[in-house]
């Protein structure tokens, strides 16, 4: 089963598994973490926004227009922001790394 370590915005880390399929989102939200992800995953908002560790953002999918336009209302947003809701669990993303941003 994937790993997935989430960041909180204190710096602690949570090391969850995954279930290949679901989304980071998903996983997070089982976790209980301070993510408001108003939309449940519709992409229609930006409130499971993410930024994803450099070494891993390649491995989390192509980002469509839509999550670019959401993107651009986030707030900290970085070159490796991501809305989480877009990033499956696959085998490859085994080992991922995301930091929760304070507006999540």
């Amino acid at each position: 089963m994937p790993k997935v370590t989430f960041i909180k915005v204190d710096g602690e880390k949570v090391e969850a598994d995954a279930k290949v399929g679901n989304t980071v989102m998903e996983v997070a939200k089982e976790l209980d973490l301070p993510m408001l992800a108003a939309c449940g995953g519709a992409l229609a908002c930006a409130t499971c926004h993410v930024v994803v560790d450099e070494d891993w953002y390649d491995k989390t999918g192509e980002v469509c227009e839509d999550e670019e336009d959401l993107l651009d209302t986030a707030h900290d947003l970085t070159p490796t922001s991501r809305l989480c809701c877009q990033i499956k669990v696959t085998e490859d993303t085994d080992g991922l790394v995301v930091k929760l941003t304070p507006m999540s």
